[in-house]
């Protein structure tokens, strides 16, 4: 195996180890490179008359992205003592870089994520780039865990217990401006003047020696007083347990482990961190946590098809509604020239307005940054008319879900622009074959569905027809990637992946209110189980009228196992639409217009009320998410997407099923498919819709896994 870590010497009183690992984008600390390390720091050790070592990356842009998680999976089944021995044994290692009889610099560029970050914190000083992509964090509580390898035990020392509670239980990520700020780097130089830096800083060390008065100092265990540490944990915690709804103990435990090792020595604050990490490592959160990161890698790495993409040089946005505005705003935000249409003048200049001002929105201001709508106003551009867009290399139609609009559209824009131009649609339901019928180049033509609101919501669903080219869909995974999305390849059909498993979810909360089930206690079921919201609340926000249309759509392709909702139509004709006609399930008439119970809704479910049934909690969970999970088995079946991998992570995009579950296929296997298919028996007289699909019968006769 080839070396990642190289040493040169400067005038041999300062060594340097730059780590480079061989074709690879990025360092990662695999258990091969802290195995050089160590043997470097052996050699190290016996040396004299060495005045500093400067740690370095080889590759520009990344210092060192983590630790090795293939390797974690790998290790999720040993038994704990060993899990407690190898955080050890990284952190002892570590700490090697605080004995040194030399001053030890961290020269960061780029990424220094999680046991990079940890290495970082062992080394006496940090000295950070000034390049925007610098980035220095901690994100293992978003895989289930803490830092375990002395990142809990020596971040609170250098840049006090608060700063540290913050950084580790958040998982964020600081710039190289807020780790200088924060006392966690002693300064930030350009990146070509890092080295010149740290052996500057080397000098001055060496001959001040107040890099060896840090280590005395950090070598004893932090002072605060009780009140203080009483009241950091307390809010601390509240804060965590607001923001996780109790979902994900990795925060919390990590809060523990910090406070109660503030008041220890640091080799007993780093038992203490080792212990712990055994607690969480290998869990089913630490194990659900990591699939998502590897669905999102694996989604990295996709290009969607074997064509090749031409270059996105511009791009046009049919409608300037909500959606287009959206698409359009995404557009110019990642330095797309967009061009902007729609048929009413009124609409398209509100729609230019809306589409900077979202481009532009600022976190911290909650709104508009004035500067960057000026500077991103020249990328966007009116046009009266879609054959304006005839230079544009990808055009989006983000009109109306109706179909013949739909192809009036396309008829008219497909001898309007180049004949290489890519066309897409936006459509959330309607299958890309019935548009594409009157096309005369069918090729160029695909869905690129995007969700609501288009700034928050990452996922993409990239739709093929069944003559949509490698070309075309190759283009679209350009384009989606360019402007951060997550894309995902789905073949055309009803609903395509996303939306026809949220509609069996949702419409079962619909029967269940005919049941008698209340509306308030369907979605605390679902939330309970970590959805962001109920399917009740969700009819609210996505529109009443929307969610019948898109119902209608699918009972006409599913009616064997699609319900029929008479309530939802008798709502729709009463003006319950939802938040935006202040009514629907749950009332908006208030300042705030958050959801209130409603008086008035009771008896218009009490017409379409049947028999109250006396459903438990988890039998209401099994209802919401059974027919989702069986439809899932058919998307599979049909091949609308290649794999398991794909339906759990759209899902988790797509509509924020929990990331702690793992995905709605890994949360069946964690479950155990033969124990769902027991579950399931009482509700199959329900009809269809609950009927095991042979995949799924296969899969629980022989203790199979959709993940095999």
């Amino acid at each position: 195996m080839s070396a990642t870590i190289s040493r040169s010497n400067l005038e041999d009183t300062i060594a340097i180890l730059t780590l480079d690992m061989p074709e690879k984008g990025a360092n990662i600390l695999s258990s091969h490179v802290l195995e050089e390390l160590e043997s470097h720091l052996n050699a190290i050790e016996k040396e004299d008359k060495l005045q500093g070592l400067i740690l370095c990356s080889g590759k520009p842009g990344t210092f060192i992205a983590g630790a090795d998680l293939r390797e974690f999976v790998a290790s999720l089944d040993v038994d704990r003592q060993q899990i407690v021995s190898l955080c050890r044994r990284g952190r002892l290692l570590f700490s090697r870089l605080r004995e040194l009889p030399c001053v030890t610099i961290a020269a960061i560029d780029g990424i220094c994520l999680g046991g990079g970050a940890e290495l970082a914190i062992a080394c006496d000083r940090r000295l950070v780039s000034n390049s925007p992509a610098t980035q220095f964090g901690f994100p293992e509580v978003k895989l289930g865990l803490f830092p375990g390898w002395g990142g809990t035990v020596w971040t609170p020392r250098i840049v006090g217990l608060y700063n540290a509670v913050e950084m580790i239980t958040s998982g964020e990520s600081i710039s190289s401006h807020q780790a200088v700020e924060m006392g966690l780097a002693t300064a930030s130089v350009p990146a070509e003047q890092l080295l010149e830096a740290a052996t500057r800083m080397v000098r001055q060390e060496s001959q001040s020696g107040d890099f060896l008065e840090d280590r005395k100092r950090s070598s004893e265990p932090i002072v605060i007083s009780e009140t203080e540490m009483g009241f950091l944990g307390v809010t601390a915690a509240g804060f965590i347990e607001q923001k996780t709804k109790g979902h994900y103990p990795a925060p919390l435990a990590a809060l523990e482990v910090l406070l109660g090792g503030a008041s220890l020595e640091p080799e007993a604050a780093g038992e203490i961190e080792s212990e712990e990490m055994a607690n969480l490592f290998g869990s089913p959160v630490n194990r659900s946590l990591l699939n998502v990161f590897f669905l999102t890698d694996r989604n990295k790495k996709q290009t969607g098809s074997i064509g090749k993409s031409t270059e996105l040089r511009t791009a046009g946005v049919i409608g300037a509604g909500v959606m287009g505005q959206g698409i359009a705003a995404a557009n110019i935000k990642r330095k797309i020239p967009t061009q902007l249409t729609d048929t009413s003048e009124e609409a398209l200049k509100q729609g230019m307005q809306k589409v900077l001002e979202e481009a532009s929105y600022n976190r911290e201001l909650k709104g508009p940054d004035v500067e960057q709508a000026l500077r991103l106003a020249p990328l966007l551009d009116a046009v009266p008319d879609a054959k304006d867009m005839a230079e544009c290399d990808l055009v989006i139609e983000a009109a109306v879900e109706k179909v013949e609009i739909k192809k009036l559209i396309f008829g008219h824009l497909e001898d309007a622009v180049d004949s290489a131009t890519v066309l897409a649609t936006n459509t959330s339901t309607i299958p890309i074959d019935t548009i594409a019928t009157t096309l005369k180049n069918p090729e160029r033509f695909l869905g690129i569905h995007f969700f609501n609101p288009v700034r928050k919501m990452p996922l993409v669903e990239i739709i093929r027809g069944s003559k949509t080219s490698d070309e075309a869909i190759a283009m679209a995974f350009h384009y989606a990637k360019k402007i951060k999305k997550t894309p995902i390849l789905v073949r055309s059909g009803p609903g395509f992946l996303v939306n026809r498993l949220l509609l069996p979810y949702m419409s079962e909360a619909v029967e269940l209110l005919a049941e008698g089930v209340q509306p308030r206690r369907i979605d605390r079921v679902a939330t309970q189980f970590g959805m962001p919201m109920g399917p009740i609340r969700l009819y609210d926000v996505v529109g009443l009228d929307v969610a019948a249309h898109a119902g209608k759509t699918m009972i006409e392709a599913f009616p064997d196992r699609v319900l029929d909702a008479p309530l939802l139509v008798a709502m729709v004709d009463a003006g319950r639409l939802g938040e935006k006609s202040g009514r629907g399930f749950y009332s908006y008439e208030n300042k705030k217009r958050r959801a209130e119970e409603d008086a008035e809704l009771g008896p218009l479910i009490a017409q379409h009320k049947r028999e109250d049934s006396d459903l438990t909690d988890e039998e209401i969970q099994d209802r919401i998410l059974f027919p989702m999970l069986l439809e899932a088995t058919r998307v599979l079946d049909e091949q609308i997407v290649e794999n398991a991998r794909d339906v759990d992570l759209g899902l988790i995009m797509g509509i924020g099923f929990p990331p702690f579950r793992g995905g709605l296929l890994f949360w069946a296997d964690s479950v155990g498919n033969a124990a769902i298919l027991d579950r399931l028996e009482k509700y199959q007289q329900l009809g269809d819709r609950y009927q095991p699909t042979e995949r799924f019968l296969q899969l629980a006769k022989t203790n199979g896994k959709f993940y095999d």
